[in-house]
């Protein structure tokens, strides 16, 4: 066993510490979730599908609480929140299509034979989620896995370290079996070898490229589905045509809510040449109004970062690139304390040759591009070895439509960024990673179909 242990980046001051499992004790929790999975699946799908809404609902409840405990895990200013608005939704949504996306595919019957598909659960799901939306990212895969009928064990991001806890609470609490719907802390070791000795049934992951790769190794041979998302270099493009005041609150706030931590935050923009030099000034303009400080001060607008080690990589491309002629516009604020507090930037004079405009982010930063066509604009967008989101900025649906079918990339947006909705699969390509939550193909991925061919006696 190992201690996890969460360093706020309000003051780099321990918030909470939690001993991980041991590989039997760990063993004994994914027994119990087997155990449980049969009985879970046999109820009514309408009773599953209450247990979780109510579980969502306990969270709810909880939300005054939560929000300060999120500021001081990870970050994020309370006066924007918390979660629970996008939990709900995400999780209302897969509870409104569970019937119709479980049901039967009927296929033929006749007076010989009675042929059909069945959606059946897999059985024991494995969610490992991250610190930087944990409650939204998590309940992507927790909320259809149980509604589908598996049962589901949670392990949290050492950042986040209490989310977890306060999910399980909140679902037994609501009448879910302990033994349906568990929380973990688990080393990096013993997980390992979890997944190696085919525990589960199924991987969801959203983490690292590394992470995602090291889970994807532990389950090699054993036939176990892993589904991934991992990092995002996500651009958005501002065509000739488009409202140039949303284009710029849109992208830009999109660059740098949540301190840019956020899986589809836009990390890079192509501007049409016509509006490139107006829409840096409006950029720079709003970046300049942000207010850096405590996330617990209703003053604040742009906390810390969640480590000082992950602003350090922002700093250190920041640096770089400034060095090989990037233009920086952003004084460094009076707040940015050399660790988790940074300042936001704005790039510009950046090309592809800049770790800024390659490497995952993930920070308050942004490189903007002048373009000359959507032919350029395309090319760029496309260089990266990512593809979550695109965000497209024109007045002509049929132009963005078009622009969308070229890039690699698993969503395509027009005129908005930054935004997951529930009733679109959430997926990516490249080392974005494979899989897809959420809408129909969600509760595909957390199912397998399983053929009935019935044929009847007829003497």
């Amino acid at each position: 066993m190992s201690t996890l242990t969460c360093i706020s980046p309000i003051d780099g001051a321990v918030f909470a510490t939690r001993e991980t499992l041991s590989r039997a004790a760990a063993e004994d929790v994914i027994a119990n979730a087997r155990a449980a999975q049969s009985a879970w699946a046999a109820r009514p799908l309408q009773d599953r599908i209450d247990l979780v809404m109510a579980g969502v609902a306990a969270i709810g409840a909880m939300n005054d609480d939560i929000v300060p405990e999120l500021a001081q895990m990870m970050g994020r200013p309370a006066r924007y929140g918390g979660e629970f608005g996008g939990f709900e939704e995400r999780a209302s949504h897969m509870a409104d299509i569970a019937k119709d996306s479980l049901a039967d595919i009927e296929v033929g019957e006749d007076a010989t034979f009675k042929r059909y598909i069945k959606r059946v659960p897999h059985g024991v799901v494995f969610v490992v989620a991250p610190w930087n939306y944990p409650y939204m990212t998590a309940i992507n895969t927790v909320a259809p896995a149980l509604i589908a009928g598996n049962t589901v064990i949670l392990k949290h991001a050492t950042q986040t370290l209490l989310v977890g806890e306060r999910m399980a609470r909140a679902f037994h609490s609501a009448g879910v079996p302990a033994d349906v719907f568990q929380n973990v802390f688990l080393d990096h070791d013993t997980t390992s070898a979890l997944i190696a000795e085919n525990s589960f049934d199924f991987i969801n992951f959203t983490g690292s490229v590394g992470g995602g790769a090291a889970m994807e190794c532990a389950a090699a041979g054993t036939f176990t589905g892993v589904g991934t998302e991992l990092g995002g270099k996500d651009p958005g493009y501002v065509m000739d045509d488009a409202d140039l005041e949303a284009a710029v609150d849109t992208l830009i706030d999109g660059a740098m809510f949540n301190s840019g931590q956020c899986c589809c935050g836009i990390e890079r923009i192509y501007v049409h040449e016509s509006l490139f030099a107006s829409f840096v000034e409006k950029a720079v303009a709003i970046v300049k109004g942000y207010k850096l400080g405590n996330p617990l001060d209703p003053g604040t607008t742009l906390g810390p970062m969640a480590h000082k080690r992950f602003a350090d990589e922002v700093r250190s491309q920041i640096a770089e690139a400034v060095a090989s002629g990037a233009t920086a516009h952003i004084d460094t604020f009076a707040e940015d304390d050399g660790g988790a507090y940074l300042s936001p930037q704005i790039l510009t004079n950046v090309t592809h040759d800049m770790r800024v405009m390659r490497d995952e982010s993930f920070g308050p930063v942004v490189g903007i591009m002048p373009v000359k066509d959507d032919a350029e604009a395309i090319r760029l967008m496309n260089d990266s070895e990512f593809g979550l989101t695109a965000s497209l900025w024109t007045k002509d649906l049929d132009r963005a439509a078009a622009v969308g079918d070229q890039i690699e990339t698993g969503t395509v947006f027009m005129n908005r960024a930054d935004y997951l909705d529930p009733g679109l699969c959430w997926t990516g390509c490249k080392n974005t990673g494979r899989g897809g939550g959420l809408s129909v193909i969600g509760y595909q991925n957390l199912t397998r179909p399983k053929s009935y061919h019935l044929k009847k006696v007829t003497s």
